[in-house]
């Protein structure tokens, strides 16, 4: 007989997949595959197979082969028969070996940091659960049958309504839907933007994170960094360069916006040279001692391109961001975007149009801001208690803080947050390795992460890990 591949598809939805091969009839044949199936444990114990008459449809042999072969199994206890639950594989029909088997002792676990002070991620724990699949069932309720279909890569067109409407309510931003691109997330983002928008060099802070760096290295893209002082980056020096990258609303991780004469001033060096503002709008919507700083957007929609996701709002996970985009890149950004693999998941995006325009977001962030600023309060209370001699800066907004430390003193004072079981960042990490600025000694301290019971004992950690006055 000629081998065959048979898949058999029962009415509860399972697939079952048999070799007919070798010697005798089809009845030894299905007999054989079903206990070899069994004996290398493709279907587990108590696993439910076919109908007699699915089964035989599927195979193209008469109902009473599937009927004699089930039943020759039973017989031989590989499989259980019974009225009104169908045929099983017996609970006690184990894979060839499997008592000869000796599981393996499982290496030791390297034993991780205690507490988790990074920057950058939000409460998990407060993920707003209920609002948010209250939002997908309205989203999925309300949904055009097309929706499930091929798609527009600039994203569904529910949330970038309802993100232009957001966007100019919260944080100054001018736009309209047909100039969103929805991406899933701020690298992704940049991902979008190199063959599009960044030719040639970029500017960008001094301080930032690495790992968008070594994104734009890898993509040809180099950096040229601004030094940074109390007012944000120095954006009178920019060169030659014909695109920079901002963070305006806070600088990241050093704190602070950009300085309202230096955001007319960038700009105008757009203006005259032609050139493209990349703005990283990090943790804008997180402002805890006055009115949030508008977008930089908003001074100029021609020349900025505005950038956002809800990866510190609500949650890394979902991998939802946007960038508003000046109209004459669009279509290169969408160009780039192409495979439907690039796209974020339209469920997520109609329940995050919902969760927008039925005031979920504003309730969850205003709810977070008023968490994290008593997270902030709290840390800085417990400094001024344990440890007066360290200076805490930039904490007007955002999830984290730095620390200003001695100087020559960043280095041990990390060594010992790992002896403490502490997770934190060192301040150097963040620093471009072309940056010409003085180096200060610092650690940047996230504050959101740590579950509510474990903040005191996290921050006790980082008063001991703290060098002495």
């Amino acid at each position: 007989m000629a081998d065959s591949w048979v898949n058999s598809a029962e009415r509860i939805g399972a697939d079952l997949h048999l070799e007919l091969s070798g010697p005798g009839g089809r009845r030894a044949a299905l007999t054989r595959a079903l206990r070899e199936a069994i004996r290398s444990g493709r279907l587990a114990p108590g696993t439910r197979l076919p109908p007699y008459r699915s089964l035989a449809a599927d195979l193209g042999v008469v109902r009473n082969t599937v009927a004699d072969a089930y039943a020759e199994l039973v017989a031989e206890g590989w499989l259980t028969a019974r009225q009104g639950s169908g045929t099983r594989v017996a609970e006690r029909a184990e894979p060839l070996g499997a008592r000869a088997r000796v599981p393996k002792k499982a290496p030791p676990r390297a034993r991780g940091p205690r507490h988790d002070l990074r920057q950058g991620t939000p409460d998990a724990s407060a993920f707003p659960r209920t609002a948010w699949l209250a939002s997908y069932r309205r989203a999925l309720q309300r949904a055009p049958a097309e929706a499930f279909g091929p798609g527009d890569p600039a994203g569904r067109p529910e949330l970038r309504e309802a993100l232009t409407e957001y966007l100019a309510r919260a944080r100054g931003v001018r736009t309209e839907p047909g100039r969103i691109v929805i991406c899933s997330g701020f690298a992704h983002a940049l991902r979008l933007l190199f063959p599009a928008v960044l030719r040639g060099s970029l500017a960008v802070e001094s301080y930032g994170l690495p790992f968008h760096r070594e994104l734009l290295a890898a993509a040809g893209v180099r950096t040229v960094p601004l030094d940074l002082d109390e007012d944000g980056a120095r954006v009178g020096d920019l060169g030659r360069e014909r695109a920079v990258l901002l963070t305006p609303a806070h600088q990241f991780p050093t704190g602070g916006p950009l300085h309202p004469a230096r955001r007319a001033a960038v700009i105008d060096w757009a203006r005259a040279r032609g050139g493209v503002i990349l703005e990283d709008d990090y943790d804008g919507e997180f402002r805890y001692d006055r009115k949030p700083v508008g977008a930089l957007q908003g001074l100029d929609p021609e020349r900025v391109v505005h950038i956002g996701s809800v990866s510190k709002s609500l949650s890394p996970a979902l991998r939802l961001g946007w960038m508003v985009l000046p109209k004459w890149y669009v279509d290169d950004v969408l160009a780039v975007k192409g495979e439907r693999e690039a796209w974020a998941s339209v469920l997520d995006q109609l329940t995050l149009a919902d969760f927008v325009e039925s005031g979920s977001y504003d309730r969850h962030v205003r709810r977070m801001r008023q968490r994290y600023r008593g997270r902030r309060d709290r840390l800085v209370e417990t400094l001024a208690a344990q440890a007066p001699h360290v200076e805490v800066t930039g904490i007007a907004a955002g999830l984290h803080a730095v620390l200003r430390l001695p100087p020559g003193s960043e280095r041990s004072a990390v060594k010992a947050a790992v002896w403490q079981g502490l997770s934190l960042d060192g301040l150097a990490e963040f620093r471009h390795p072309e940056a010409a600025m003085t180096a200060p000694d610092g650690l940047v301290v996230g504050y959101a992460t740590p579950a509510e019971h474990a903040y005191g004992a996290a921050l006790n950690a980082l008063c001991a890990a703290l060098p002495p006055p």
